[in-house]
């Protein structure tokens, strides 16, 4: 997509009048893509936020100015609310011009890649998403078990991100425990070195009247002050170092 002299790669998504209010997005500026647009195959383009920053700069009001895609002019109507990620979706980054236009002129295409639908309850998400399939494989004449299309809902969505971050949480986990293993291992050998080198240490002490418990305390406590000691050079020196690469 090109501005003038500036431009971004972006999304560019051909969209019907109510795509605005399934997907949830408001204007910002400007106006909304609207059923003339699609009759007269309009060249006409709605920004997202973040596309209309990189084409036209910070506080810039992009309305009536023209951009390119693939080579073909687009007029500016509108530029949406910014608005958060819908999984790997961002719509700050994307172009919305009218599906008409985008399968005549930008996609030389005939039939639709994606069509999104709204609900209004989500316990309505498992009945819909069952019509759906019944209807689409009608049109297809495939059969409702083996089809050739798929159906995503927000629900998927969500299952699928919290199967990926459980799957990090035991990850990092099981990586903790190793470190925690392998520091008790060497914590462990170290204090072993220590007693055996003290050996006449400790016989002096336990001939002068110390008790095999004050004995196991005072390793005990040397070994808690040198995993502390360690923890907190390891913390300054890793802040250190991360700090350096900003």
């Amino acid at each position: 997509m090109v501005a003038g002299t500036n431009n971004t790669n972006t999304t560019v998504i051909g969209v019907a009048p109510d795509y605005f209010q399934v997907r949830n997005m408001s204007i910002a500026l400007g106006s909304y893509i609207v059923e003339p647009h699609l009759r007269g195959l309009e060249r006409v383009a709605v920004l997202g936020s973040t596309v209309a920053s990189d084409l036209f700069g910070e506080g810039i009001n992009p309305i009536g100015k023209s951009i390119y895609i693939n080579k073909t002019n687009f007029r500016v109507i509108g530029v949406l609310e910014p608005k958060g990620s819908v999984g790997f979706f961002d719509p700050n980054d994307t172009i919305l011009v009218p599906l008409t236009t985008m399968q005549k002129i930008l996609a030389g295409v005939d039939y639709l890649s994606i069509i999104a639908v709204g609900v209004e309850s989500k316990d309505l998400i498992s009945q819909v998403q069952e019509e759906i399939t019944l209807a689409l494989s009608r049109k297809h004449r495939v059969d409702p078990q083996n089809p050739d299309f798929s159906i995503v809902s927000q629900s998927d969505i969500i299952g699928t991100l919290t199967q990926v971050a459980n799957t990090f949480t035991i990850f990092l986990a099981a990586v903790a425990g190793i470190s925690l293993l392998v520091g008790g291992i060497g914590i462990m050998n170290m204090m072993l070195t220590t007693v055996t080198e003290r050996t006449r240490e400790i016989g002096l002490r336990r001939a002068i009247g110390a008790k095999r418990k004050d004995i196991s305390l005072q390793f005990l406590l040397e070994s808690i002050a040198l995993t502390f000691i360690g923890g907190v050079f390891g913390n300054y020196f890793g802040m250190g170092n991360c700090c350096s690469r900003f």
